[in-house]
């Protein structure tokens, strides 16, 4: 096995090492009946709230613009409706990476898609649900906190997390419990002026993030808006910041990935799949990565 893959396993194990999921991580994930793939990067996602249609060609560029289209077409009520029909009301296959996580009994897991599937992987496992909120009145934070008892999400204050139970952290949001969603242009203004302040993340995650490493898998680094959440949440991270799991990365993704302290490796989910089951049965045999 490439020794880089078993740093990052051996890192899981110990819980220094974070996962951080992006689209990529969806890979195989389908609805039974019929066979589509569940929408998770920005084109697909667009054309789930198009009724399978591409937009303009400005409106293309990315999801956030787009979703920014129809909220001011027709109103924020109408993008959280196709938003839950996309990821609440459609069954979704398993898929092989959350059930390997959730398998793993890991302290601290960061999920930045907005579908359900890390969650149902820990149904059977209580836990903290920290989901990302944007443009809300009355409180100075941009989350909302849940404690999972195997049954029901309830909402709990930041001073009574029991901070042993493996935390989700949901940064763009998710139906379940509630819908809340980080989608439009508006919606990422918002959350990352308050990231950048200090107001999107609990104080108990800012003090057990201190000194980890992160493993990006799934996550392409080509736009500002992934680049930006993701260097906030994993603030105050261990040197090195950790791996970023890219295939075919561009020079763009490559310059800023040594400048944000990630080794890169030309490899995908599958790979790093592999990697775990050689790592687990004890084998020697050598995972495929640059």
């Amino acid at each position: 096995m490439h020794s880089r893959f078993e740093s990052i396993l051996t890192g899981l194990a110990e819980g220094t090492v974070v996962p951080y999921l992006g689209p990529g991580a969806l890979a195989g994930v389908i609805d039974p009946q019929s066979g589509r793939a569940i929408p998770a990067d920005s084109d697909s996602l667009i054309l789930a709230i198009n009724d399978g249609r591409p937009m303009a060609p400005k409106l293309m560029y990315e999801f956030s613009r787009a979703a920014m289209n129809v909220e001011l077409k027709r109103g924020r009520s109408a993008l959280t409706r196709l938003l839950d029909a996309t990821y609440r009301d459609t069954a979704w296959s398993a898929s092989a990476l959350h059930t390997w996580l959730a398998g793993k009994n890991l302290p601290y897991v960061v999920d930045s898609n907005r579908d359900t599937l890390l969650q149902k992987a820990y149904a059977d496992k209580p836990h903290i649900l920290i989901v990302g909120v944007a443009r809300i009145a009355g409180t100075a934070y941009r989350f909302r906190l849940y404690q999972y008892d195997g049954t029901t999400y309830t909402p709990i204050e930041q001073e009574a997390v029991n901070t042993s139970l493996p935390v989700l952290f949901k940064p763009l949001g998710t139906p379940l419990p509630e819908s809340d969603y980080i989608a439009s242009d508006a919606d990422f203004v918002d959350y990352v002026t308050e990231l950048m302040g200090g107001f999107a993340i609990p104080s108990f995650v800012k003090r057990m993030r201190q000194g980890r490493q992160y493993v990006l898998l799934g996550l392409r680094l080509t736009r500002d808006t992934e680049r930006m959440v993701m260097s906030d949440i994993a603030f105050g991270a261990g040197q090195p910041t950790g791996w970023a799991l890219i295939p075919n990365a561009t020079d763009k993704e490559k310059r800023f990935l040594a400048k944000r302290g990630f080794e890169w490796i030309d490899a995908d989910v599958a790979d790093f799949l592999a990697a775990a089951q050689i790592w687990q049965s004890g084998g020697t045999g050598r995972a495929e990565a640059a």
